[in-house]
């Protein structure tokens, strides 16, 4: 059944409305299914680039392995029959036609590029699925209305740098000379995958400039997989705030000071990590808190630390309980100097806001795995997507599957080809019933 017929089937339906589950009826597109092992193949393929000793990858972005992933991309791409650009931000777009050329696009893909020794899945299924979906509505000769664009961001490992370059209102020029991973700046890396770091500005999306974005990914953590629960509705991207934490005491001979009379600030700085695991797990709900970094001065074995220097990270879909949270660790923290002899200071480093998914897009990914029969789970991402930059530009929702045994950002990382051919399923339902939408009507 061609697109432009359930258009018609909406034609009496009210502004904002989702197209009901019971209009698909028949059997059209919920009959289509993606090719599992042409996906699951090409997952293998793109494995090879950056291979690493340990079974995963190292793809840096803006490194070799970063270029020849891009490259095989877009020839499934060109095999999809959709037409490819690079933007100023070095991001691609394949774009699959939509039969209405006033239509607002489909964005929909991920990420290639990965942490040093990362693993074979995380951005990988969003794009390699996001393909598939446009080949899967090729072969079933099914048209949209809406124009769709498989997008591969750049650099999402390093900051989420590639929709940020898209969708923020503007990017300095120290952020551009900021180095990567790779040890490129991003203003060279840019460059590098055909961009042009000085016309940025000529690539902006901008609110409204997209009907809507979704991206298929591995959940990097446990919840799925534990609950043998085979879809995550994401409910959205959580804040993420990290403070440097100096803690001043005074370096002394180790053997010479008596306990009593020491201004140890490792002693303080154990007890700082133990409050914030304290603090965090004082409360229900899903905050995590972590000291991920820390560095005792001057570092020898027979002088006690005068100054240690560490990391406070805290995260959680509310910003008002992270703020919360910091604010009862500083309280307490101010204690344990009192006790200790030593000060704390706190510089932020990173402050981002929470990215909340559409609610209407969170109904249409759950219709869309109710229509296939898939148990589904609503949960928040603890961990950061170019899903966030584009929630500032439209209607955005991420579908989720289980990582096995929770583990990511290793080479361990594992989703079974069952997992990814469902997953993409339910990415390919979501783009029609997204397509049939009409949330995008003032």
């Amino acid at each position: 059944m061609d697109r432009r017929h359930f258009s018609r089937l909406l034609a009496g339906a009210a502004a904002g409305a989702l197209l009901p589950r019971a209009t698909w009826g028949g059997t059209a597109p919920r009959a289509l299914a993606v090719n599992g092992p042409r996906l699951n193949g090409d997952l293998t393929a793109l494995s090879a680039f950056g291979r690493n000793p340990q079974g995963g990858v190292t793809r840096l972005a803006y490194t070799e392995p970063d270029l020849q992933a891009r490259r095989y991309v877009m020839d499934r791409m060109r095999e999809a029959g959709l037409a490819i650009r690079i933007d100023r931000a070095g991001n691609i777009f394949g774009r699959r036609a939509g039969t209405d050329a006033a239509a607002r696009p489909i964005v929909f893909g991920s990420h290639v590029d990965s942490v040093p020794e990362g693993g074979n899945y995380d951005g990988n299924v969003g794009v390699m699925g996001a393909v598939e979906v446009a080949r899967t509505l090729n072969e079933g000769r099914v048209t949209t209305r809406h124009p769709l664009d498989v997008v591969v961001w750049q650099n999402e490992e390093g900051g989420t740098w590639g929709s940020n370059m898209a969708t923020a209102a503007r990017i300095t020029a120290d952020e551009l000379a900021l180095t990567a991973r790779s040890g490129v700046t991003l203003r060279d890396g840019v460059t590098m995958l055909g961009g042009d770091p000085g016309r940025l500005e000529e690539t902006r999306i901008r609110a409204g400039d997209v009907h809507g974005y979704l991206e298929l990914h591995i959940e990097q953590g446990g919840t799925l997989h534990g609950a043998g629960i085979p879809i995550g509705v994401v409910e959205g991207i959580v804040a993420l705030h990290q403070w440097e934490v100096t803690i001043e005491g005074f370096a002394n001979h180790a053997g010479t000071t008596p306990m009593d009379q020491r201004r140890d600030a490792m002693l303080a700085a154990a007890r700082f990590t133990e409050l914030v695991n304290r603090t965090v797990r004082g409360e229900p709900g899903r905050q995590v808190g972590t000291v991920g970094r820390l560095q005792a001065y001057p570092g020898a074995p027979n002088v006690i630390p005068g100054k240690v220097v560490c990391t406070l990270e805290l995260r959680d879909l509310d910003q008002r309980k992270v703020v919360r949270l910091y604010e009862a660790i500083r309280a307490e923290a101010a204690r344990i100097a009192s006790d200790t002899g030593t000060t704390f200071a706190y510089k932020p480093l990173t402050v981002h806001d929470p990215a909340l998914c559409d609610p209407r897009v969170r109904a249409l990914i759950g219709d869309s795995a109710a229509a296939r029969g898939l148990a589904t789970r609503s949960l928040p991402s603890g961990a950061g997507h170019d899903a966030q930059n584009m929630a500032r530009v439209g209607p955005m929702g991420m579908i989720f599957i289980p990582s096995v045994d929770g583990i990511s950002h290793s080479p361990r990382e594992y989703s079974t080809p069952e997992s990814i051919t469902t997953g993409a399923t339910v990415l390919l339902e979501a783009v029609l019933r997204m397509d049939a939408a009409r949330f995008d009507t003032p």
